[in-house]
């Protein structure tokens, strides 16, 4: 099989074959001595002539590294999603469009987890990670590594679908490399056939057959970006990749020359410069587009319509999907929805059903201030009655959580 030794790959495997280095210009320098010295194969010598071209320019190693400060508050049992990068509303995600996928196939917040300790769902590949909190709950702090890498524990070995959505939140330190997700397809092993890296100056994608960059918008760039949480979505559909960073649509790959199967997360990491993420979820499905369609199907079943922690107050990452049942409504006038709030089995059934109403009436509030007429939409609250999936597995609890827009 044909593999890529893109930028990072090739870190890797410099890095297994000499002494760990601290930053990629010693790595790269190194790879020239074994060149000299007859050290390493053909193969790796072709790697690292991509390395010293790119690490003149892709990673910009800050020198004023501040790590985040940890809080010690006890984060929620409820599902969480993430804290945006800025005051983000509603209203600053008006034009966004992607909409996650319709079946979950792999979600983590880390409630079930102990602080310290490697999460239980997660394999490590490479390097050293830990879960630690910040912000009060429970992150993936990515420490040690040229490079480390690790892996949902899945129960197949190649689990994405087409078309598929993967979604976390990161944290960007200064000084740190970037977060970074590798794409690998059916029956790879040990080399990713592509990467993508977020920086605070742009998103990249690297493979053999393509190399595209998208700079992130000025509202978010640079020093702006640093020392913040971020939302990162990205969508796959018959080899096209979009990736959105918080609001934006940053990066649009038409072509990506390879159908990927699996996923890892990780990068170059440090003590004082880890790589931080959470509220990780990956999907079937996804990229809904309902414009001008007219709609038969007896409902709509939503994982993208998130919450804060145990509240009915809308994430503004949720407007892809909002946005989708506005299209919905807008091209068939007639068509009427019973909003219906579900939830998984934590907590009591009387919370539940609580929580899943509060829900299912801001949802329908969101729409109506979008423009839908308040009399086309009813709202129920089912708490954890109607479940679709197990509730014994975090996949099962998380497409159990849902909300569904029921054709009367």
């Amino acid at each position: 099989m044909k593999k890529t030794f893109s930028l990072i790959a090739a870190l890797l495997l410099v890095h297994c074959l000499s002494a760990q280095v601290q930053d990629p210009s010693a790595t790269a320098k190194q790879g020239a001595t074994d060149r000299v010295n007859n050290t390493t194969s053909d193969k790796v010598n072709k790697g690292l002539d991509k390395t010293e071209d790119a690490v003149k320019g892709m990673f910009k190693k800050k020198k004023d590294n501040k790590p985040a400060a940890a809080s010690d508050t006890a984060p929620d049992t409820q599902a969480a999603p993430g804290t945006a990068a800025t005051a983000a509303t509603l209203n600053t995600y008006q034009n966004y469009d992607f909409v996650p996928g319709d079946k979950i196939l792999f979600e983590d917040h880390f409630t079930e987890d102990a602080d310290g300790e490697f999460p239980a769902h997660w394999e490590l590949l490479n390097g050293q990670a830990v879960l630690n909190k910040m912000g009060g709950e429970e992150a993936f702090t990515l420490t040690d590594g040229n490079y480390v890498k690790v892996a949902p524990r899945m129960k197949t070995p190649d689990y994405l679908t087409d078309p598929f959505t993967i979604e976390y939140d990161f944290y960007e330190h200064h000084g740190s490399y970037g977060s970074t997700i590798f794409l690998n397809a059916s029956g790879t092993t040990n080399d990713q056939d592509a990467i993508i890296v977020v920086n605070e100056a742009e998103v990249n994608f690297s493979s053999d057959a393509v190399n595209l960059t998208g700079s992130l918008p000025a509202s978010i760039k640079d020093e702006i970006f640093l020392d913040k949480w971020h939302h990162l979505a990205i969508a796959y559909k018959n080899k096209q990749i979009k990736i959105y960073v918080d609001q934006f649509r940053v990066l649009t790959i038409p072509d990506a020359h390879f159908i990927p199967a699996k996923i890892q997360f990780g990068g170059l990491a440090g003590p004082e410069t880890p790589l931080v993420f959470k509220n990780v979820k990956i999907a079937s499905g996804g990229d809904m587009n309902m414009i001008g369609k007219t709609f038969t199907a007896s409902k709509i079943v939503t994982h993208g319509i998130n919450f804060d922690v145990d509240k009915a107050t809308i994430r503004p990452e949720s407007m892809g999907t909002l946005n989708m049942i506005v299209q919905v409504m807008t091209s068939n006038p007639t068509i009427k929805f019973e909003v219906d709030g579900h939830t998984d089995n934590s907590g009591t059934s009387v919370h539940n059903a609580t929580l899943s109403q509060q829900r299912a009436d801001a949802v329908k509030q969101a729409l109506v201030k979008l423009g839908i007429d308040q009399g086309r939409l009813t709202t129920k609250g089912f708490g954890d009655t109607k479940p679709i999936s197990d509730n014994n597995s975090p996949e099962g609890k998380a497409n159990n959580r849902r909300v569904e827009f029921v054709k009367m």
